[in-house]
């Protein structure tokens, strides 16, 4: 890309991307993004970007439609300001979770984001584990889909010296825990759970030996907790020595926190994909994404292999 690189953000995680900029030894696009006194989202670009390589920091994270909204005005200023190409960097994708229909007359809410967010003018997406890897398929426009995987194994590897076993808190993680375990070494136990709605959880039985060994359970998010803590009393309950858990999306909705610091869990591997609640001290251990975006952005500037980052 010929154009000249420049970032800007919303107020979504305003602190990640202030790292990336630092990490790019860039400084972040002037830009005010805030509120009419109607409620409204204001946004206005304060800088020329016309002709530049552009790339929009912002996880669409609580409050959601707040933080959408801004993304998209911020794309729509953009592209109305001639810039040459929009990168929305979206490190916590919101509505994933509806990525297809459970029931009847339920809306698909990810492809409709997916829809908004490329008319809005994006040129590009990306994003770091989506919740469900075939939204990457709602896009008509180019998707780098990032994995955290790595380098959550990397810090647990430095962590824990001892052998572990990974969890999969459900059949659908399996794929995530077996790379996972690749990397670190040990064993993999898979849980099998149900959800007899969007926010329950009900645990149901497990596969593999936990006795005496340090646990270690991997999952994309965490937000009300109730999935990881039916899964840690079960893994106690089997003998496991102590219980850890490593995640990429730390969304700790309610009193997520609270719950898990009375739980069995020894303590939380999370990223700053979403900003950290002020209560998320204790067990809660942060891993900075932010040289693997600016990474994956300046790749994408100079139009070098993405998918060599985890090759």
């Amino acid at each position: 890309m010929d154009g000249r690189l420049q970032l800007f953000t919303g107020n979504a995680n305003r602190s990640l991307a202030s790292a990336i900029a630092g990490e790019l030894e860039v400084q972040l696009g002037d830009a005010l993004v805030g509120e009419f006194k109607n409620g409204e989202t204001r946004v206005k670009l304060d800088q020329n970007v016309r002709g530049s390589d552009v790339f929009v920091i912002q996880p669409t994270c609580h409050p959601v439609n707040q933080h959408l909204m801004e993304l998209l005005l911020m794309i729509d200023a953009l592209r109305r300001a001639s810039a040459a190409r929009i990168t929305a960097v979206i490190p916590y994708y919101g509505y994933a979770k509806q990525e297809k229909k459970t029931t009847g007359r339920e809306p698909i809410s990810a492809k409709l984001v997916a829809n908004l967010i490329t008319t809005a003018g994006a040129n590009r997406v990306v994003a770091i584990d989506l919740h469900a890897p075939a939204i990457e398929g709602f896009f008509d426009i180019p998707v780098d889909h990032l994995r955290a995987t790595p380098m959550l194994a990397r810090h647990v590897r430095r962590e824990l010296a001892d052998a572990v076993v990974v969890v999969s808190p459900d059949a659908g993680g399996v794929g995530r825990a077996q790379d996972f375990r690749v990397r670190v070494g040990g064993s993999l136990a898979i849980i099998a759970k149900q959800h007899p709605t969007p926010d329950a959880t009900e645990t149901l039985e497990m596969v593999g030996d936990v006795d005496g060994k340090v646990a270690v359970i991997v999952d994309d998010m965490i937000s009300t907790g109730g999935t990881l803590i039916q899964a840690a009393r079960m893994l106690s309950e089997r003998g496991a020595a102590r219980i850890h858990v490593a995640a990429t999306h730390g969304i700790f909705a309610a009193d997520a926190i609270e719950q898990l610091n009375a739980s069995p869990i020894d303590r939380v591997f999370v990223t700053d994909t979403l900003p950290l609640p002020p209560s998320g001290e204790g067990r809660v251990e942060i891993i900075t994404v932010a040289p693997l975006l600016a990474e994956a952005i300046m790749r994408i500037h100079k139009g070098l292999s993405v998918s060599a980052l985890f090759s």
